[in-house]
């Protein structure tokens, strides 16, 4: 356990305690087993070392552990939890659990045996603890982490603290709002810097290398992540990277399952399971039209990259315009509501709000007499009436 310790203090020491990621404080952090998922790269890590470094002037009474880490291949979870907790030990934090075998029985066992150890733990966004051996969705606490919003990517840049503000605060007091932090910044320059380099938190270690980093974290999602959660052959990973590769050359775009199944050699079942693996990951988003459910084996309506900078960092070809600023408004509004594809406008939010995506010459002529209806529009600085500045989407969270 001592070079567990060694690693964690050196990693507490390395990390930097100024700037929080908006689910810190939303986490409920008294509970005895909470449970983070989120995508490869969005700082699991760092809010668990932030969470220590803040709160823990006895930093005996904590302990951080990656389940990655080579120890664990000659010593148990459970051994770990049972020396902490006898030496005095009260709050476990256990990062990358998907990379232990059975780890949900044994968190289990952890949190049945040492009533008062309270556990942390994070996972890929592949993970779903309802599905794990142990069932602990009964027992923990979970929230997801997404990567930086427009909002926080500013803080970050700026120094400042923006607020964020619920969509339909927005929809109602938008000019205000545009007013106020018109007066802190020229945003758009700031925009399209995080279009293409500040989703992922690491952006911050090196832009120049950043489109390599986001390969490669790519690659360890799907060469690493998936393996270790789904019951799938490396064969099915080739075809899965293929696959990722036809999408992020054509997106968005409404798919063509026969065809795509017969670019990868794959049937139609496979096609559509291999689509629902890259959502889980936090790769891809699959929407469906606000006339459909979605079905695990239901053809999506359209398929978008999750999020901006995946579009340049994996695109053989220069990005469309269009194809960004339907994917950020879709990554950015995933975040608490319900979107689904329209026939009037471009998206429909939570069955009650149609919006149009556009640069400074989309007209209102498609949707004006739709109730509820809006344009966000890429290129200004402020809007007015029922048309927004796609930027502000990104405050929502």
């Amino acid at each position: 356990m001592q070079s567990l310790i060694q690693i964690f203090y050196r990693l507490l020491e390395e990390t930097e305690s100024k700037k929080f990621r908006y689910l810190y404080s939303q986490i409920d952090w008294s509970q005895r087993l909470i449970c983070i998922t989120g995508a490869r790269g969005t700082g699991k890590t760092t809010m668990l070392l932030q969470y220590i470094k803040t709160n823990f002037a006895d930093r005996s009474k904590a302990l951080y552990a990656s389940l990655d880490n080579i120890w664990f291949s000659q010593n148990t979870l459970f051994s770990l939890a049972e020396e902490f907790y006898n030496f005095g030990g009260e709050h476990l934090f256990l990062d990358e659990v998907h990379r232990y075998p059975n780890w949900s029985i044994e968190i289990k066992n952890i949190y049945d045996s040492f009533p008062k150890l309270k556990i942390v733990f994070t996972g890929s966004s592949i993970l779903e603890i309802y599905k794990s051996n142990a069932d602990l969705s009964r027992r923990a606490i979970s929230y997801t982490l997404k990567g930086l919003s427009f909002r926080e990517f500013l803080n970050f840049e700026l120094e400042t603290d923006f607020k964020s503000y619920d969509l339909d605060y927005i929809l109602k007091n938008h000019t205000n709002i545009v007013s106020d932090l018109n007066s802190q910044m020229k945003v758009l320059a700031h925009f399209r810097n995080y279009l293409e380099h500040g989703y992922y938190p690491f952006y911050k270690e090196g832009i120049i290398n950043y489109p390599i980093r986001i390969q490669n974290v790519v690659n360890t999602i799907l060469d690493n992540d998936l393996p270790a959660i789904e019951n799938i052959e490396y064969s099915s990973i080739i075809k899965i990277k293929k696959m990722l590769m036809i999408i992020s050359s054509l997106v968005p775009f409404t798919p063509n399952i026969t065809s795509l199944s017969h670019d990868i050699a794959i049937n139609r079942e496979q096609a559509i399971k291999y689509l629902h693996y890259l959502q889980k990951a936090a790769l891809i988003t699959l929407l469906n039209s606000s006339c459909k459910g979605m079905g695990l084996m239901k053809k999506p309506e359209k398929i978008y990259l999750e999020n901006t900078n995946l579009l340049y960092a994996l695109s053989q070809s220069p990005v469309n315009e269009g194809n960004i600023r339907e994917t950020f408004f879709v990554n950015q509004l995933s975040y608490n509501r319900n979107l689904n594809t329209s026939k009037e406008g471009d998206f429909v939010v939570d069955g009650k709000y149609t919006f149009e995506i556009g640069g400074k010459s989309k007209k209102f002529k498609q949707i004006k007499d739709i109730p509820n209806s809006y344009i966000a529009m890429e290129g200004i600085e402020a809007g007015y009436g029922n048309k927004i500045p796609i930027w502000l989407f990104g405050f929502i969270y």
